[in-house]
């Protein structure tokens, strides 16, 4: 039997997985997948596993899309609505994550439709490229990952100096 769609050599797969899979209920690895004309993205094995149903996907930082297993959007939920009300910053950081967000389910083949706005915002069209980031998946366009990761490589080493003062 075959890898399954969208699998290292399944029949959705648009290029090789770098690294896969999840430890101990922490989302990690980087799979490559293109997005239907429909807006379906397929969500590898590995990381529906721990998403679980249903998952939020929602707009998140650096123009890429933020997806969420029910269990940590909750812990989130209830952190933005101890946000103070009268600040503004507050306010719009709430009405950024929150108004963007939607309810998935993958279907049978294991695919989650992306709206069109969100699509649109993470600059979707075809390649996407999903990270696991610890508690969360990541889905970013190809052309943008690649960008970030090449500017990232630049200054790993200064941006390690600079969070060892937060003890990693």
């Amino acid at each position: 039997m075959g890898d399954p769609p969208g699998e290292a050599g399944g029949a959705g797969a648009s290029r090789g997985t770098l690294k896969r899979g999840t430890a101990a209920g922490m989302l990690i690895g980087e799979y490559r997948h293109t997005v239907d004309d429909k807006g379906r993205l397929f969500v590898p094995a590995r990381l529906r596993e721990e998403l679980g149903e249903p998952l939020i996907v929602t707009r998140g930082l650096d123009q890429c899309l933020f997806v969420f297993p029910m269990p940590e959007w909750r812990n989130l939920e209830a952190k933005l609505r101890a946000l103070p009300l009268a600040q503004s910053s507050a306010r719009a950081f709430v009405r950024f994550l929150l108004s963007g967000a939607t309810e998935c389910t993958p279907d049978r083949q294991g695919r989650v439709l992306l709206p069109q706005p969100l699509r649109e915002y993470a600059g979707i069209t075809r390649e996407a490229v999903l990270i696991g980031v610890g508690n969360r998946v990541e889905i970013w366009s190809g052309e943008r990952w690649a960008r970030y990761v090449e500017e990232a490589a630049q200054s790993y080493s200064q941006i390690a100096e600079q969070i060892v003062d937060l003890g990693i």
